[in-house]
């Protein structure tokens, strides 16, 4: 059965003042004007739009499934005010194991996290498990602690404090184990869910030995093969792991392979010391050979590489270990499409030489939103250095493909504020036009899971029938003389309208996947 969409405005390149959409078996038939359409398909399944903006569904192309289900389903800190506010919500909280995520001690007027006393006072004698809101470091109960005395020997233990590094990584594996597999399956449907409602169709999972687990990354990649659901793209951040690779079919040993921390937590690697912290230059977990070996072996094995990479000596890190690995593996390289996750300290050069292997940024432009400014975190951390932090311009001009997504549960699912954060970056110079962010967060999400076939992602004749309906105001175009100009005023611009992003974004009424509807609003 056909599904003709009638009387809205159809983000189109083939057709930039469309106002209808012809669509066959999940496939895009045909894009055009309401009569023509009414003409071939009149005997069609019709969707009346009534004026509402038809474009290419959202991929988000870093999400931490389980994790960010479990801030819908648990203890959600991120709007805490005060170290008070904190400590109240881990006391009146439920169940056994307090699991809670967001807390951000440079928003509080104590700037400082609560100790580990505060947390045991608060907890009555339950185990609590708190990430930071970056997530690479926690706040934990005696209790769990308790439970991995090995803990206490490893880079990042702080006896009163958060833990971090290699303490927090071994503290968070034990944690996740108090979970139960309902529990966790539940937060998992209840994110995806949840990510369909925002418009997206597609999201990477970035799991990894660290981060999740392998039965949870198998439970989730079973969600996402479900037709009422977004596509879930699986990556494992474990260097060696091909087995695992074959086994649950996962697209890359790539995603949150650590090189370094976060900047929040003082764990990115740095090549000068932390403005607020003298001694401490973050940590490293891999070095350029390391790298290296990683690249080529994935490259030989058909497989993506990538790595978690934030700090400006970690990526010179990463730019030397892929200048080593270009040697051995020579143009496959290029043609494997490996990809970096946030990669954000990096300058001119670095971002030439990373085009130039064909690597992909997966970047998260609300990071730029939240910390970044004059006055914000990364200025807190890194002095004059954090206002040059995400140069999404600087990476474009050279070539490099970028990909917009959220981190989540880090920042939330919310693709048109993250289309709109790109444009207005906080450092002048930086951003993007909005059809590059609007690009990098669909087409591109796709290209960064290897898919780059010139239609998906967009929604012309041959394309995969993946799209959302949205609500939305005016949309307007950027001419060719930089002004903007209202939607289809100018025939000639082979430019579809974007919403503008100044005002109410828009919301979404239905997402639809290779023709199968993931979300309605009714």
């Amino acid at each position: 059965m056909s599904t003709l969409l009638l009387g809205g405005r159809v983000h189109s390149p083939s057709a930039p003042d469309a106002t209808a959409m012809a669509v066959d078996d999940g496939v895009v038939v045909w894009v055009g004007q309401d009569g023509p359409a009414k003409a071939l398909y009149g005997d069609a399944e019709i969707v009346r739009l009534d004026g509402a903006f038809v474009a290419p569904a959202f991929v988000d192309p870093h999400v931490h499934v389980t994790a960010a289900g479990l801030l819908l389903t648990g203890l959600d800190l991120t709007e805490c005010a005060s170290l008070a506010e904190c400590l109240e919500a881990v006391r009146t909280a439920e169940g056994a194991l307090v699991w809670g995520h967001g807390w951000d001690e440079t928003r509080w007027p104590e700037r400082r996290p609560p100790t580990r006393a505060e947390i045991d006072a608060a907890a009555g004698g339950r185990a609590v498990y708190v990430s930071r809101i970056d997530v690479h470091s926690a706040l934990v109960s005696s209790s769990i602690v308790d439970r991995v005395p090995a803990a206490r020997d490893v880079d990042g233990w702080d006896p009163a404090g958060p833990l971090s590094r290699d303490s927090h990584h071994r503290v968070r594996r034990v944690a996740l184990r108090e979970l139960s597999g309902d529990q966790r399956k539940a937060a998992a449907l209840a994110f995806l869910e949840h990510a369909a409602s925002q418009g997206v169709a597609a999201v990477h999972e970035c799991a990894g030995p660290e981060i999740s687990g392998r039965e949870d990354l198998a439970d989730v990649l079973g969600l996402g093969r479900r037709d009422d659901l977004p596509d879930v793209v699986g990556y494992w951040g474990e260097p060696g792991a091909f087995q695992l690779a074959k086994d649950l079919g996962v697209r890359g040993l790539a995603g949150d392979l650590f090189v370094d921390g976060a900047i929040g937590s003082r764990t990115a690697s740095l090549r000068e010391p932390y403005a607020d912290d003298p001694t401490n230059c973050g940590a490293r977990y891999l070095d350029a050979g390391d790298i290296a070996d990683h690249v080529v072996e994935c490259t030989q094995a058909g497989l993506q590489a990538g790595f978690h990479v934030i700090g400006d000596a970690a990526v010179a890190s990463v730019v030397d270990g892929f200048a080593k690995a270009a040697e051995i593996a020579g143009p496959a390289l290029a043609a494997a499409r490996h990809r970096l996750e946030h990669v954000e300290m990096v300058d001119e050069e670095q971002a030439e030489r990373l085009a130039s292997w064909g690597v992909i940024a997966s970047m998260q432009p609300r990071f730029d939103e939240a910390w970044g400014g004059p006055d914000g975190m990364y200025v807190q951390r890194l002095g004059e250095r954090g206002t040059s932090l995400n140069p999404f311009s600087v990476l474009a001009r050279h070539g490099v493909v970028l990909a917009f997504g959220s981190d989540a549960p880090v920042t939330p699912v919310d693709p048109w504020r993250s289309v709109r954060a790109a444009v207005h970056h906080r450092t002048n110079g930086f951003g993007v036009s909005p059809r590059a962010a609007f690009t990098a967060h669909t087409r591109s999400g796709w290209r960064a899971a290897g898919v780059d076939d010139g239609l998906t992602g967009t929604l012309v004749p041959g394309a995969p029938a993946t799209y959302a309906i949205w609500e939305t105001d005016e949309l307007v175009v950027a001419g060719s003389d930089a002004r903007v100009q209202r939607w289809s005023t100018d025939p000639r611009s082979r430019v579809p309208g974007l919403p503008a992003l100044d005002g109410d974004l828009p919301r979404c009424l239905r997402t639809v996947l290779r023709g199968n509807t993931i979300y309605d609003k009714g």
